[in-house]
């Protein structure tokens, strides 16, 4: 029998580094609702950009500001735990995350104190599945490849999203970033592996209390991540965040994505916002086009057709803001890719508006952002 969070062992430093997490968040929280002490407004329609937990501790940040106040955008979307699963500040000592967490972020809370003083609304990313960190330290928590932890060809390794201790460990960190003042959290790697089909029955894993469940293992996975959104936007109700999601553009193009578990309507019903990664780059000529990174106004116009229909046949549709590009995809080849500056940002965000779509997030995997850019063409 494993041991509680609580508990401290010894049989390694790892199981050591996480001492002080409880195995289980309770299944009724007490009727309160949280404060911070800070206080920020909605905007008319998010705008934001990512901001990676480095640069959010760095000099550069303040050129993010700069950015964000003399342009139309509004939001900044901060990682707080990161891709490599460190939480990207240092909790307090008592923390059971403290032995995960490195020190970009000095002070966390100063941070959404500007924040709150430029009325810039704050998102806190928090990577779910993809986590090598812990996938290392609770290796009962991942996919057993022979005896080692599997890992991807990219070398990152996922937790298994199954299994409700690792759901628990994921919205506790949520927790502490409402706690700090985040009005709102998104997961990201809501999903298990890409190509997961493909190893589903070649690797070593426990299927928790989804093994009992008279599903095959496609419909499995797609419950598993669906019932993880449900529950943690559950669990966040008292502190009064809202809950979004990051989900593959691909996923409404789909009944549901077999081997990753997401099904773009399931999901969407248990958030706030919906985040579909549209990036032109990563399309293939699904919609007909050929080489979509040369023409983001069309590929991202066909993808909000798209996903219009799907939001429309839900009860309670989620606020569509999807992530488009800011990057140049040069690893496509020539003849395949452009150069993405003004013109390819405008362009998609004109796509997006005139679909009906207000809200987008800018992804530069370096925080780096075009230049002179009309945020509200």
């Amino acid at each position: 029998m494993s041991p509680a969070w609580g508990e401290e062992t010894s049989k390694n430093g790892q199981e050591a580094k996480l001492g002080g997490y409880k195995k289980e968040l309770p299944d009724n929280l007490p009727r309160f609702t949280y404060h911070s002490g800070l206080s920020f407004t909605y905007p008319n329609a998010v705008r934001g950009i990512y901001v990676s937990g480095n640069i959010a501790g760095a000099e550069r940040f303040n050129e993010l500001l700069k950015l964000v106040d003399s342009t139309d955008l509004n939001a900044m979307v901060i990682d707080i735990k990161n891709d490599s699963g460190n939480l990207t500040y240092k909790p307090g000592s008592t923390s059971p995350y403290q032995n995960i967490s490195q020190k970009y972020i000095r002070d966390p809370k100063s941070l959404l104190k500007t924040l709150e003083q430029r009325k810039i609304y704050p998102i806190a990313r928090v990577v779910v599945f993809k986590d090598t960190e812990l996938a290392h330290l609770k290796p009962e928590w991942s996919y057993m490849d022979g005896k080692s932890v599997w890992k991807n060809g990219k070398g990152d390794s996922f937790v298994n999203p199954f299994l409700k201790e690792v759901w628990d460990y994921n919205v506790g960190v949520a927790i502490e970033a409402a706690k700090m003042g985040f009005q709102e959290i998104q997961f990201d790697y809501v999903r298990f592996p890409e190509g997961f089909e493909k190893r589903d029955s070649q690797l070593k894993y426990s299927q928790g209390d989804y093994q009992h469940e008279k599903l095959g293992n496609v419909q499995k996975r797609v419950k598993a991540v669906s019932d993880f959104v449900a529950y943690a936007r559950e669990k966040l109700k008292p502190y009064d965040v809202k809950v979004s999601v990051d989900i593959f553009g691909y996923t409404a193009t789909l009944p549901e994505a077999p081997g990753i578990g997401q099904n773009f309507s399931k999901i969407s019903e248990n958030v706030d916002a919906i985040s579909s990664m549209i990036y032109p780059s990563h399309w293939t000529s699904y919609f007909g086009i050929d080489n979509p990174d040369l023409e983001p106004y069309k590929i991202v116009s066909a993808y909000s057709q798209l996903e219009k229909k799907k939001l429309e046949e839900l009860k309670t549709p989620p606020i569509s803001r999807p992530w488009i590009q800011d990057f140049t995809a040069s690893w496509l080849g020539q003849g395949h890719y452009k150069p993405y500056g003004k013109a390819e940002v405008e362009a998609q965000i004109k796509a997006l508006k005139n679909n009906g779509i207000s809200e987008f997030l800018l992804w530069n995997a370096g925080s780096r952002y075009t230049s002179n850019v009309d945020y509200t063409p």
